[in-house]
């Protein structure tokens, strides 16, 4: 793995930073035995990978590898040979 660029990508760097944020918080509010902040701060943490996601779905994630998009093709034209 170490020659992998996994997780390098503006997609995944900003849904970690708004899900450390709101770790954070939730941790915070947990020592200061407050439950509302508590939940406040785990939602930041869903914010974060609903971000991600929707950042990654936007063009801003790992582009599939090549491997995949032949695969793809390969089963397509199997397909369409069989109809």
């Amino acid at each position: 793995m170490a020659g992998t660029s996994h997780g390098h990508t503006p997609a995944a760097w900003t849904g970690v930073v708004i899900s450390f944020i709101g770790f954070c918080v939730a941790g915070a509010f947990m020592v200061i035995a407050n439950p509302v902040g508590f939940w406040a701060g785990m939602g930041v943490v869903a914010l974060g990978g609903v971000v991600g996601l929707a950042m990654k779905a936007a063009g801003m994630g790992m582009p599939k590898p090549a491997h995949e998009d032949l695969a793809e093709v390969i089963a397509a034209k199997q397909l369409a040979a069989k109809a």
